[in-house]
């Protein structure tokens, strides 16, 4: 006997706003009709575009067999049609997620089905977020027609299958939406998934390019050449080249109940994995894995950068994520550790997000000086230097970051071998200036922030600015920590190109650090000056170039290889948040390295990797 059950959850504003966006671009009729049972399929559904044709309408007895069933987060099971059903066409999907909107109902995979209920378009992360939606059959009412059927078969994403070209341009029209374009599966990456959304897919072994999270995710590449590195990763080297081949891997059953892979850039998903095709708020296209392989390790390391020599200055940058005394002891000892062992013992380190010295605690505390005596007495303990400090501690929850937290970034030095010149030291609000001393430039607060007034730094860190002496050369430092990325869209978008709203703070933020450093060059044109931190944007980007105007200061990063050429791994993608720039008074015979210690892998005592310079002042 078939078994019928039902579930009435309401759609989502979301689902409401995109319904509003098609009628206006015309995909859809303005009719809510119910549609002729004997004519819908899940192709009729999906349509050849993004946006059901049928969105808002309501769609009686859809026939198909259960590919999964996910019982957490946004909550259903996928169907996908007999192939006695499906059309021909490749730009439709012959597969439509369930919302249930509370437990899954009692369907297997392998279950053939009859469902009715409302088509719905659902944004994962909301409108607001540029996410592409999700179509979807919403407050079902379900007919179990049988059990174990065998599933349909897999369609395999490899090299071959997946396009090189990413994503067609944006339809000006549209504000720059893809929605309303026809899906071309044969000429981008994006098209072919949006095609094969909600279907079973396989993909073989493939290689792990973004290493297991806290969230029981990893990412694979279907393309081993594309922008491969000799440690395994895809490297995102411009705006033109998002690595189509990256692929998000979940798996269906919970941790609790099958243990999540741990894996680290490099390592291979042996086996692969195979499950319905979903798109979710944090990663876009993600193959939810009913069957998953197991990681072989390929024994990734952590690098170790060499030892300057007794002439060369070593100037280091490192985000060591919100650290503050709270921390367990052994986070303090792990990054401690790094600085010493595979950073050896750099003679100025730029630290960023370091807190106050009780955290996330909002009570108006600002000194971090028990967080910096926690770790410089770590760094001794691991074999390093007894470094001394200097630092401006900012106005209270006025520099962004976890309120209460209170980040800055802070200098470290070892005074064995450099040494740090104060000048009248400058506090939260007061500017540091460029002063001409005879023939010399110097700083008229000497730790100081550059323009702290400035509208580009409301609500962000604020740079901190130094002057150094090593074996009688005056060497400026400038620690930044730019504005986060949050709210830019993200590489999946239905924007394309994606809205990147971010990049116009650090643009500002750029100029202003450029001004400063043409600043101290006009009263000495050879000065030294360092300008390092996280500037939390690419070394193509218009913030790096904002940086380098003039010819005021030149990225270390153009010196590596582009293989070499990242900090961080985002979604799959190796790319460039941290970065060292350089004055002409440094010159070009420098030493530069990107220290890979924590972004590969799925233990990490930051998600930074920490950058090293090393000069002849």
């Amino acid at each position: 006997m078939p078994q019928t059950l039902s579930s009435r959850a309401p759609r989502s504003a979301a689902v409401g706003a995109v319904v509003a966006t098609a009628l206006a671009a015309g995909l859809l009729a303005a009719s809510s009709s119910a549609a002729s049972a004997d004519a819908v399929r899940i192709h009729d559904i999906q349509g050849t575009t993004r946006i059901s044709p049928l969105a808002g309408q309501q769609v009686t007895d859809v026939s198909g067999l259960v590919t999964g069933v996910r019982g957490y987060g946004s909550k259903g099971f996928w169907i996908q049609s007999a192939a006695r059903d499906a059309d021909q066409d490749p730009a439709t999907s012959e597969a439509v997620f369930v919302f249930t909107g509370s437990a899954p109902l009692t369907v297997r995979p392998g279950d053939a089905v009859r469902v009715s209920g409302t088509v719905g378009e659902y944004v994962p992360g909301g409108a607001a977020s540029g996410n592409q939606s999700l179509t979807q059959i919403t407050r079902p009412t379900v007919t179990v027609e049988s059990s174990g059927n065998a599933l349909p078969a897999p369609v395999t994403l490899d090299a071959k299958s997946v396009p090189a070209a990413y994503a067609p341009a944006g339809d000006p029209a549209q504000g720059g939406s893809i929605n309303a374009l026809p899906l071309k599966p044969r000429s981008y990456a994006l098209d072919l998934y949006e095609s094969l959304e909600g279907m079973n897919v396989r993909v073989a072994s493939s290689r792990v390019v973004g290493a297991t999270d806290a969230y029981n995710e990893l990412w694979v590449t279907v393309k081993k050449h594309e922008n491969a590195n000799r440690r395994g990763g895809t490297v995102y080297g411009s705006y033109g080249a998002q690595n189509g081949g990256r692929l998000q891997i979940q798996q269906l059953a919970p941790v609790s109940e099958r243990p999540f892979p741990k894996a680290n850039v490099g390592d291979v998903l042996r086996g692969g994995a195979e499950g319905p095709l979903d798109f979710n708020q944090f990663g876009g296209y993600t193959l939810v894995a009913r069957e998953l392989g197991t990681v072989t390790d390929k024994g990734l390391t952590r690098e170790k950068t060499r030892r300057q020599a007794r002439g060369e200055l070593a100037v280091a940058t490192y985000n060591v994520e919100n650290l503050d005394p709270t921390d367990p002891q052994e986070k303090f000892d792990a990054l401690a550790g790094a600085v010493v062992s595979n950073l050896s013992s750099p003679d100025i380190v730029a630290l960023e997000e370091i807190q106050d010295d009780n955290g996330a605690k909002n009570d108006g505390t600002v000194s971090a000086e028990a967080t910096l005596k926690k770790f410089t007495d770590a760094v001794v303990a691991a074999g390093g230097p007894r470094y001394a400090w200097r630092s401006v501690d900012p106005e209270n929850n006025k520099d962004g970051g976890e309120p209460g937290g209170n980040i800055r970034q802070v200098f470290l030095f070892n005074p064995e071998r450099v040494s740090f010149t104060d000048r009248a030291p400058g506090d939260a609000t007061t500017p540091t200036e460029v002063v001409r001393q005879g023939k010399q430039a110097a700083l008229s607060h000497s730790p100081g922030r550059i323009d702290p007034g400035n509208a580009a730094w409301a609500d962000s860190r604020k740079p901190l600015a130094g002057e150094f002496v090593f074996r009688g050369r005056t060497v400026f430092v400038i620690a930044n920590h730019f504005g986060s990325k949050g709210g830019d869209e993200g590489l999946p978008s239905h924007h394309q190109p994606p809205v990147r709203s971010s990049e116009a703070k650090r643009l500002q933020q750029a100029q202003a650090v450029n001004g400063f450093v043409k600043d101290l060059r006009a009263v000495r044109r050879d000065a030294d000056v360092v300008v390092l931190g996280d500037i939390n944007d690419f070394e193509f980007s218009a913030t790096t170039r904002a940086l380098e105007d003039g010819g005021a200061l030149r990225s270390a990063f153009r010196s590596l290889p582009r293989s070499e050429r990242y900090s961080y791994v985002y979604q799959g993608n190796s790319q460039v948040l941290d970065q060292i720039l350089t004055s002409p008074g440094v010159g070009g015979d420098f030493g530069y390295d990107s220290v890979h210690i924590n972004a590969e892998f799925a233990e990490q005592n930051s998600d930074h990797d920490p950058q090293v310079l090393r000069f002849r002042p």
